[in-house]
């Protein structure tokens, strides 16, 4: 789909309740496509828990985090490359034959991450995936778009983002259940392919899109689905309907060029799409720079940054994390049309700039009142064991449970309690297992802390900020902000965009961590945050309610930011004072 998901109102949601009731039909081709949705966010939150189980698998893995950031963070590069093919895919081989695609690319990535015997296999499969969900990320909501009753499109197409949450929510629950299996990350990626190899199933039942087969002039195959989805007397409108789009679409390409070049050529050179592109290229840069996937990507891993070492327990404290973020893509389909969505992201970007400078706070807190390191204790354990930075150290009095982490150490907590003065100790396999063994609690990435569950419950607080505003609304500002000719390139542009800051955040975040600590790199998405903020009150017009062409002419006109009316809003007073 060209900008991302549609969202529907409410007169589309009781019509849509009507439909889906009297036609099973259409849910089943809905639910069907939208599996694509759900393979997409099991992907985003799967490998935040696994990642934590392969860094005790692979010892290069522990030691290393831009090889952490590059197992994350490839699938993402994938999927800029399945997102690319995606619209050639689209266009030349169909919806349904791309869905199947990106399933047996997406289930052949599983296969190869759960059986990986060495990271580079790992990242490998983590390309092959991210291919699969580039192409299902784009072609599941175009197909359910295009074989949709027109009355309730936007909300079957809200099935694909529910079930993108739904399948992040998924992940964190499968995450937790192999916490305790022998293999435990094999199958916590492996089981991502039983879903694609549903939805392989049951497309292989339904049929391709009836607008793709009106244009490649199979006419017939195409009334016959649309005599199984539309009401007897809507057919022959929308066969209509496809006739003329696909006419004005003959039309377009003749004054904006077919290829590549020739589109954004023209593209660039119209002031209106040019003002389009500042907003919505802002609104999706912004939307990955606030730090959402940091979170997604590496939920568990920041929970234990708070000093929650169990990671059983880090799991299920993300859990609730990617449940609120379900939430708050329930309270954007409420709110996005009351409020509108230059109001919406707004209010969303002040929220996640109090929540991020709050969590800096905790996490700095942390770091501050982190336990000291008792010596005795420490060389207790001989000199292998113990940190060789500590040991070289010419003030070691002054070293608390922070100080040996960031001199790649790790701190076992006293037996009289997790808050106690601790040991500083090489970071093994072995130490660990010495630490474990006179029940004490070895941490390797967060310091024990008081106020650790603050932390979560702030980055509950970032989820819901972040879900219902900056989550959606880039999207939904994507796909109305261009004008109809130039809708695919403009749509285009952004997700590309999005992507790409998405791989930037994604494979820096753990180099942020460990050069400026968790409390300044929050601070610094906190000040991305604020930058965005800016930009998008300078540039991003509110468009609610506007009519396609109402919003071309705004935007030619130009956008002024200290002007706060809606035509469309203004009109409606007008009229209702007459």
């Amino acid at each position: 789909m060209e900008g991302g998901p549609e969202v529907a109102s409410k007169q589309e949601f009781m019509e849509f309740w009507k439909r889906a009731t009297s036609s099973p039909y259409i849910m089943r081709l809905a639910l069907s496509a939208g599996i694509g949705g759900l393979l997409f966010g099991y992907d985003t939150g799967v490998i935040s828990g696994a990642l934590l189980y392969i860094r005790e698998d692979f010892v290069e893995v522990d030691k290393k985090l831009w090889l952490q950031e590059v197992i994350v963070s490839m699938a993402v590069a994938g999927a800029i490359i399945g997102a690319a093919l995606g619209g050639w895919m689209n266009d030349t081989l169909g919806r349904k034959t791309s869905i199947l695609g990106a399933d047996i690319v997406f289930f052949l990535g599983a296969i190869v991450m759960a059986i990986a015997p060495a990271p580079w296999v790992l990242v490998i499969g983590r390309i092959l995936v991210g291919f699969g969900v580039g192409i299902a990320s784009m072609t599941s909501p175009l197909y359910i778009s295009e074989a949709s009753p027109a009355a309730i499109r936007g909300a079957l197409v809200c099935i694909n983002g529910l079930l993108i949450t739904f399948g992040q929510f998924l992940s964190y629950l499968i995450n937790l259940a192999f916490t305790k299996t022998p293999g435990t990350w094999r199958w916590m990626l492996g089981v991502a392919g039983l879903p694609a190899v549903v939805q392989f199933v049951l497309m292989l039942t339904l049929p391709e899109s009836p607008r793709w087969l009106y244009n490649q002039g199979k006419e017939n195959e195409s009334r016959k689905i649309l005599e199984k989805i539309y009401k007897a007397d809507e057919v022959e409108g929308e066969i209509k309907a496809m006739r003329e789009a696909v006419e004005q679409e003959k039309q377009e390409e003749g004054l904006i060029g077919q290829t590549l070049g020739e589109k954004m050529k023209a593209a660039f050179s119209n002031v209106a799409v040019r003002r389009g592109l500042y907003a919505g290229v802002t609104a999706q840069v912004a939307q990955q720079f606030v730090g959402i996937n940091t979170v997604m990507y590496y939920s568990p891993t920041i929970v234990q940054f708070a000093g929650i070492a169990s990671k059983s327990t880090a799991l299920a404290l993300s859990l609730v994390t990617s449940g609120l973020n379900a939430v708050g893509s329930i309270l954007s389909m409420l709110c996005i049309d009351k409020y509108g969505r230059r109001k919406l992201m707004l209010i969303s970007l002040v929220a996640i700039i109090i929540c991020l400078l709050t969590l800096t706070g905790v996490f700095y807190q942390a770091a501050t009142t982190a336990p000291p390191i008792d010596n005795v204790d420490t060389l207790s354990f001989g000199a292998n064991a113990t940190c060789q930075a500590y040991l070289n150290a010419p003030n070691v009095s002054s070293w608390n449970c922070m100080k040996c982490l960031k001199a790649e150490c790790a701190f076992c907590a006293s037996t009289g309690g997790n808050h106690l003065p601790g040991a500083c100790l090489a970071e093994t396999k072995e130490v660990r297992a010495v630490c474990g063994e006179q029940k004490r609690v070895w941490f390797s990435d967060g310091c024990p802390s008081k106020i650790g569950v603050l932390a979560v419950i702030v980055l509950g607080l970032y989820i819901l900020a972040y879900s219902p505003g900056m989550g959606s609304v880039p999207w939904v500002l994507n796909s109305e902000i261009y004008p109809l000719r130039f809708r695919g390139i403009g749509g285009g542009i952004a997700a590309v965009s999005n992507w790409c800051a998405n791989l930037i955040v994604s494979l820096t975040f753990l180099s942020l961590i460990h050069a400026l600590g968790a409390a300044g790199t929050f601070l610094l998405f906190a000040g991305f945050s604020t930058i965005g903020l800016v930009v998008i009150y300078l540039l991003v017009p509110e468009i609610k309610g506007l009519q396609f062409e109402e919003v071309e002419k705004l935007l030619q006109k130009g956008f002024n930011p200290c002007d706060c009316t809606n035509p469309k809003i203004d009109e409606e007073k007008a009229s209702t004072s007459n």
